[in-house]
Formats: structure tokens, C-alpha cells, sequence
């Protein structure tokens, strides 16, 4: 199990991170989410031994995990860390990347467990391309094969799929979550893409100006956020007063609402006027404004501007988060 304090850290005086405090169990998933500059990387980099803390400690086990002022290369062979930079060797092809991090005791099943991890990252063509003549998301994908080499304990993700094309992200990640989680490997992925957590990860951990406020299974907190802020980093939401949905209510609250739980009605409920509609595949996300106010809810066809619809909510999700809104502000 991985154990994570950190009471607080600093860079160049300003605080990065303060009063983290999480675990992750043997072959969990657990997600890091936050806007840019939330502290997701750094915290990876502590975790991993790149950065020291003075205040606080990282356990893989009982086995703390020592910084830069004690380990003079960080890591450790049970945890392995996928970064940004990928520090691939440009020079050598595909698989001597990868080779370059099996185990020199295995030898025999060297080539057998280079094919697997090819196949894995989509790369089976390219096994005698060199790095340097590769796209960035070719590279990075090398990059994560090489990672998984030695099939560590801990894998620690920074973006992995933020250089990747869109149409192989999407089955990438579905075999290399599935993969870890037939391996029993645990999983940090630090991440903005909602796509990367939501179908995947187990738990979410939720970073606000290098804290944490919230954390928490990941389906309940996609379906119960604490704060617009967090609902936000899993798509489009809305933020509306209790009274516009139901005028006769004397609670003085707003709730979190997001585009498909709006009910369209043909004349009852919220009147809205349609601004614009944006087509987003399987659905339209429509514009509206009504007194000062832009709501955001979806349709199955096209709205035309100044079309005026009538919206409903639930009376089981204005409920759900109305407790949600009283057990985080009591």
C-alpha cells in the first residue's frame, strides 16, 4: 500500500502543496485530478523521490520512500514514473528501448515480453523504427512500454495521453487499464481529461491550489460533486438557484446540475431562450439564457436560436444535492 503525507511543500518559498494526506491500496487506480498548476506533477515527483519534503513522508509498505537529499537516482524497483519528457534513447529502434528495461536475468523471455508490449502500445510495425523518427505520441506510447517492462508495483502517470492522436487514445487506454488491472499493478494517473478517469479509475482524488477537497469512489463523485469546482473537471455543469427550478422553494441555495439531467418539457418548468447549439455526436449541447443566467443542457436534434423550451430537474437529484450541499457546508 502506498502512503502519502505531506504536510506541506514549497518552491522557492511559495507553497506547492499543503495537508495531503491519501493511500492506495495494492492494484487500485486511484486518480489525480486539479486544473494546471493544482500540484498533480509535483506530487508524482515526491512520490517517485525526484523532489525531498521536509515536511511530511511517502511509504510504499514499510518502506519509506527517500528523496533527492538521500537517494542520489531516485526510484525504486517496485515503482516505476511516466513524466512528460519521455527520456527515450532517439538513436535505437522500438524494441531496444524497451529491451534496454527488462530484466538481464530473464533473458530467454526477452523477445516474448517486447511483442506483448508492443501489441499492447499499437506498436508492432514500428519494432525497428528508431525513436528519433517517430511522432510525439509514437514516442511517448514507447515511452509507457517501457514502464511496464519489469511490470512494476506502483505506476505512476503523469498525462500519459496527452501527446497521443484522439483515435488511438481511446483504445490505448482501454487496454493498458484493463492491463494493469489484470496485473494487480496500483495506479496514480495524474490527468485533466475526464476520459482518462471516469471509466477507469477506481477512486478520485480531487487538488485545489496544491489540497485536496475531495476524495471519494469515482462514480459518486462524478454523481454527487461537493463543488462546481470539481464537477467542472469532469465536463460541462451548471450552477443554478434552487428558486429559478422551483419558484416556490424558500430554500435560498444554488445546486449543481449537469446538461443531461435537464428534462425537456413542452410547457411546464424553467423557460429558457436557446442561444446556440453545438453538435457534439451523440447529442446537441444547447446555450440558453434566462434572467442573466447561461444554462447548458442537452437534446437529441438541433435548437434553433431564440427557440424557448421548458427545462426539469429531478426532484431525486435536486434532493441528492441539496445533502451533498448541506454535509459539505453545515
Amino acid at each position: 500500500m502506498l502512503k502519502v503525507h505531506v504536510d506541506s511543500f514549497s518552491y522557492n518559498s511559495k507553497t506547492i502543496l499543503e495537508h495531503i494526506s491519501f493511500e492506495v491500496s495494492k492494484g487500485e487506480h486511484v486518480a489525480l485530478m486539479g486544473e494546471s498548476g493544482s500540484g498533480k506533477s509535483t506530487l508524482l515527483k515526491i512520490i517517485y523521490g525526484l523532489l525531498h519534503i521536509e515536511k511530511g513522508s511517502v511509504f510504499w509498505d514499510e518502506k519509506q520512500i527517500l528523496g533527492p537529499n538521500f537517494n542520489l537516482i531516485p526510484g525504486e524497483s517496485y515503482m516505476k514514473y511516466l513524466s512528460q519528457d519521455f527520456d527515450l534513447m532517439p538513436f535505437t529502434t522500438v524494441e531496444e528501448n524497451i529491451g534496454q528495461h527488462l530484466s538481464v536475468f530473464e533473458s530467454e523471455t526477452h523477445q516474448q515480453r517486447i511483442q506483448v508490449l508492443l501489441e499492447l502500445i499499437e506498436l508492432k510495425d514500428f519494432a525497428k523504427t528508431k525513436v528519433k523518427n517517430l511522432s510525439g505520441g509514437q514516442q511517448q506510447r514507447v515511452a509507457l512500454a517501457r514502464v511496464l517492462a519489469q511490470e512494476p508495483e506502483l505506476l505512476l502517470l503523469d498525462e500519459p495521453f496527452g501527446h497521443i492522436d484522439n483515435f488511438k487514445r481511446t483504445s490505448l487506454r482501454r487496454n493498458l487499464f484493463q492491463y494493469l488491472k489484470e496485473k494487480g499493478i496500483a495506479v496514480l494517473t495524474a490527468s485533466h481529461d475526464p476520459n482518462d478517469v471516469l471509466p477507469y479509475a477506481d477512486r478520485t482524488v480531487i487538488l485545489e491550489n496544491g489540497k485536496i477537497i475531495a476524495d471519494e469512489k469515482t462514480k459518486k463523485l462524478y454523481k454527487n460533486p461537493p463543488n462546481y469546482y470539481t464537477a467542472s473537471l469532469f465536463g460541462e455543469v451548471n450552477q443554478i438557484p434552487i428558486k429559478l427550478l422551483k419558484a416556490y422553494a424558500a430554500i435560498d441555495r444554488s445546486i449543481l446540475v449537469y446538461p443531461h439531467e435537464f428534462q425537456i418539457s413542452k410547457g411546464s418548468g424553467l423557460e429558457v431562450t436557446v442561444t446556440n447549439s453545438f453538435f457534439k455526436g451523440s447529442h446537441y449541447l444547447n446555450e440558453a439564457s434566462v434572467e442573466e443566467t447561461i444554462l447548458y443542457f442537452n437534446t437529441s436534434k438541433k435548437l434553433k436560436p431564440e427557440d424557448t423550451v421548458f427545462l426539469n430537474v429531478s426532484l431525486d437529484t435536486i434532493n441528492a444535492r441539496l445533502q451533498i450541499e448541506q454535509r459539505t457546508n453545515p
